[in-house]
Order: structure tokens, then C-alpha cells, then sequence
């Protein structure tokens, strides 16, 4: 049988035909050569061998077949420029956009290489030749197809992107609620807060103006009680000598304020001595013990320094008690401290008998009497007519005003004033009868319930 010859293009046949062998290009004035053959009347003498012009200088060979010819044997072939020009196609039968430029073809395939649209000769010449290319049409399904695909992506991408917004859009939202809430809650809160701080500063207020009120009769009151106090002792001054000695008024304490001052009965607090103190059976007795008692370490007793309180504590009202020193005192043969202190003074540690620590007190130290400031001050003795001897008070009065904040003391047996602090604010806290003794000067606690 004959042989299975491989099959041929018609396309790459018509191209072949259509081809210049020397150029490989469309024929550009095609020449008939007399073996059959074609070439571009401009391409001839490109086949002309060095040597042959020498021998034969009009002779050429077939660029196909080399077969030599005479240049007067090849004729212009008007069949194969009519029909490259059928196959290119009138330029004016097209658009410029689907006509190859460099061979006025139409764009029939599409080079997938160089991604762009090319006509057959470009496919079978130059550059494309060894290129894949497929149909135009097929070329365009299949990129209807990539961009359906892609379009498909894009508008899933697109509502995941909306999705996501959307979802941000709501949680921006829920956190301005949240927030606007929340500062509406804070400022409802303030407002509450102004209201009731307003509401407790008037209530102050009130508090404030009628104790205003009080202390502006109770000080009418005083003012008329020395009024009062000031012309009986101008009365009292005009009388004779004799009858005038006879009168032993104290100016600190007259007949017509006793009615004001209350006279404590103070008695010594057990609990809150010191084991080094002893007490006397009625509690009203106390002084310094050669050796340690074995008491218990209850959190009420001073364990540092010699000190007991009173068992009284008082939290309003005015009053006072008398206490008397020992005769000890006068010789500096000890030391001793007597006044009032906050119930909450430190009874675990060494402190100092002044305000700062809670304390109200006069002491004695070697026979120097001080009011126990920060610092202290020396209180001046005056000495007693007719003696050498100075003046050593024995009997001291401790006089408390806690709604005026005052503590004073005063020479019980002679009616003269020793010291007075300056005013403090107990802010509603206990105060009791304090005292503190070192050495041998005993204190004995006494009720003075007379007025002079």
C-alpha cells in the first residue's frame, strides 16, 4: 500500500506559496523564474554567488531548486501578486484594529506567548514561529471564560469584604452604645454625687450656724456673768478694810457660774496602770512602786511610761477635778504630769506628754513646773509675801471645757490661774483624766465643790 504521508496545512501551503524564499516575506513584485519557481524582483541579485558575476555577470541560481537563469528569463508574475494580495486582504475592508500591520492580514490567531492577536504569517515568520498560538475565537472563549472565573472571584472577594465591613460597622457601633452609656451612667453618677455632697454641705451648713447660734448666747451669757462679776467687786472694793479681807471670792469661780461647771468625781482606772504605779483601796491615790507589779498586759495599760487614766471619760459638757501633789514636790525629789488625754493616746510606746500625742498636762521636774507644749514652757513661780520661799502650787485644778475645746489649770489654794492651751478640737472622741508619776511625789485625787 502507499505509504501514510504526514497531513498538510492548506494554510501553511497558501503561506508557503505567498513567500519569498530569499526574504521570507510576502512577495513584494514577484518574479517567475523558468524552473517554476518565486522570488522578489528585488531579492535576485541577493542570489547571485561572488564568483558567478566574474564567469557569468547576467546569470543567477533558483534560490530554491539552484538551477542558473539568465536575469532576462525571470517575468514579473502578476497571478501570484494578485493573489498575495486576495490572501492579504484590502486594507480598506477592515478596521485597522483587526489587520496586521507588518503583512495587511487579519488577525486570525493569538500568540500565547506574547499575549497578543497576530496574523498566519507572523505565526509561520519571525518571531512566532516557534510560539503556541490557537484560533482568535477560541482564544476569546477561553479568556470569556478567565474573566468569568476571575469575575466570580471578584464578587465573592467583594461580598466577604461587605460581610466584613458590615460586621465592623455593627461593632463600631455597639462600642459607641457602649461608651455613650457608660459616660451616661458616669455622669448620672456625678450628678447624684454633687446632689448629696451639696445636700450634707448644707446639712453642715445648718450645724454650723446654729452652734453659731448657741455660742453666741452662751458667750451673751458669759459677758453678762462678768458684767455681773465686775460690779460686785467694784461694790466690794468701796467696803471698809476689815470686811473687804473678809471676802475670799475667786475670780475664776464665782457664785453665779458654778451652776455651769460640773465637779467630776474622778477615780482611777485599774486596767490602764502601769505596772510600776500603785493605787490606793478608793482609787484615788496613786504613787511610784519599788519594784514591778505582776499585772496583766491588757491593750488598755501602759507598758512604756509610769502613766493611769481616769475611769470617767467625758465627751461634752465642762468640768473639773482637783489633784494634790505630795509634799515631795517642793524638794525635786521626783517628777509628775497631771491634765487630760484622748482615749485613743498610745499605751504601748514611750511618748511625750503634749498635744501632738494626744496629751493635755502640766508636769513638775524637780521641783520646775511647765506646761507641756512643743516645746515646753517653764511656768514662773511668784513668791509669797512675807517668805523666802517661792511659790509651789500643791493643789491643782484641771478644768475641761470639751465644746470649747479648752483645758486650763489653776492653784486650787490660792485661785490663781497657771496655764491655759490653746483651743483644740476633740472631734467627738473620749477624753479622760491623765496622770503620770516618777519618784517619790504621790498624787491624791480630791473633790473641791466649793465656790468662792
Amino acid at each position: 500500500g502507499k505509504a501514510c504521508l504526514p497531513a498538510v496545512n492548506p494554510a501553511q501551503l497558501l503561506l508557503r506559496e505567498l513567500t519569498c524564499s530569499v526574504c521570507l516575506d510576502d512577495f513584494k513584485d514577484p518574479a517567475s523564474l523558468a524552473c517554476g519557481h518565486h522570488c522578489c524582483q528585488a531579492c535576485i541579485p541577493q542570489c547571485i554567488p561572488p564568483l558567478l558575476p566574474v564567469l557569468h555577470p547576467t546569470n543567477f541560481p533558483c534560490p530554491e531548486c539552484r538551477e542558473t537563469f539568465s536575469q532576462r528569463n525571470s517575468k514579473p508574475s502578476r497571478q501570484r501578486r494578485n493573489i498575495g494580495e486576495r490572501g492579504r486582504g484590502h486594507p480598506s475592508s477592515s478596521s485597522p484594529g483587526h489587520v496586521c500591520e507588518k503583512h495587511q492580514r487579519a488577525l486570525d490567531v493569538f500568540c500565547e506567548e506574547d499575549q497578543t492577536s497576530i496574523c498566519v504569517v507572523c505565526h509561520l515568520s519571525g518571531n512566532h514561529r516557534e510560539h503556541t498560538v490557537l484560533p482568535i475565537e477560541k482564544a476569546a472563549e477561553d479568556y470569556k471564560v478567565r474573566n468569568h472565573r476571575t469575575e466570580e472571584r471578584l464578587l465573592s472577594l467583594t461580598c466577604a469584604f461587605s460581610v466584613c465591613i458590615s460586621s465592623f460597622q455593627k461593632q463600631l457601633e455597639t462600642e459607641k452604645q457602649k461608651i455613650v452609656s457608660e459616660f451616661q451612667q458616669l455622669r448620672q453618677f456625678l450628678e447624684e454625687q454633687e446632689q448629696l455632697r451639696l445636700a450634707q454641705l448644707e446639712e453642715l451648713n445648718q450645724e454650723i450656724e446654729k452652734g453659731r447660734a448657741e455660742y453666741v448666747v452662751k458667750i451673751s451669757e458669759e459677758l453678762s456673768s462678768f458684767s455681773s462679776l465686775i460690779s460686785e467687786m467694784e461694790q466690794k472694793s468701796q467696803q471698809p478694810a476689815s470686811e473687804f479681807l473678809q471676802v475670799r471670792h475667786r475670780p475664776w469661780l464665782c457664785p453665779s457660774r458654778s451652776d455651769s461647771l460640773s465637779a467630776a468625781n474622778v477615780t482611777l482606772d485599774p486596767d490602764t496602770a502601769h505596772p510600776r504605779l500603785i493605787l490606793s483601796a478608793d482609787r484615788k491615790g496613786v504613787s511610784w512602786g519599788v519594784t514591778q507589779q505582776d499585772l496583766p498586759n491588757n491593750p488598755e495599760r501602759f507598758d512604756s511610761w509610769p502613766c493611769v487614766l481616769g475611769c470617767e471619760g467625758f465627751s461634752s459638757g465642762s468640768h473639773y477635778w482637783e489633784v494634790e501633789f505630795g509634799a515631795q514636790v517642793e524638794i525635786g525629789r521626783g517628777m509628775c504630769d497631771v491634765g487630760v488625754a484622748r482615749e485613743s493616746v498610745n499605751r504601748k510606746a514611750e511618748i511625750d506628754s503634749i498635744p501632738e500625742e494626744g496629751i493635755w498636762a502640766v508636769g513638775c521636774r524637780r521641783g520646775t513646773y511647765w506646761a507641756l507644749t512643743s516645746p515646753a514652757q517653764r511656768i514662773p513661780l511668784y513668791p509669797i509675801r512675807g517668805h523666802r520661799n517661792i511659790w509651789a502650787p500643791r493643789r491643782i485644778r484641771v478644768y475641761l471645757d470639751y465644746e470649747g475645746g479648752q483645758v486650763a489649770f489653776f492653784d486650787a489654794g490660792r485661785g490663781m490661774s497657771i496655764a491655759t492651751f490653746p483651743p483644740a478640737s476633740f472631734a467627738g472622741e473620749t477624753i479622760r483624766p491623765f496622770f503620770r508619776v516618777h519618784g517619790l511625789v504621790p498624787l491624791t485625787l480630791g473633790i473641791e465643790t466649793s465656790c468662792y
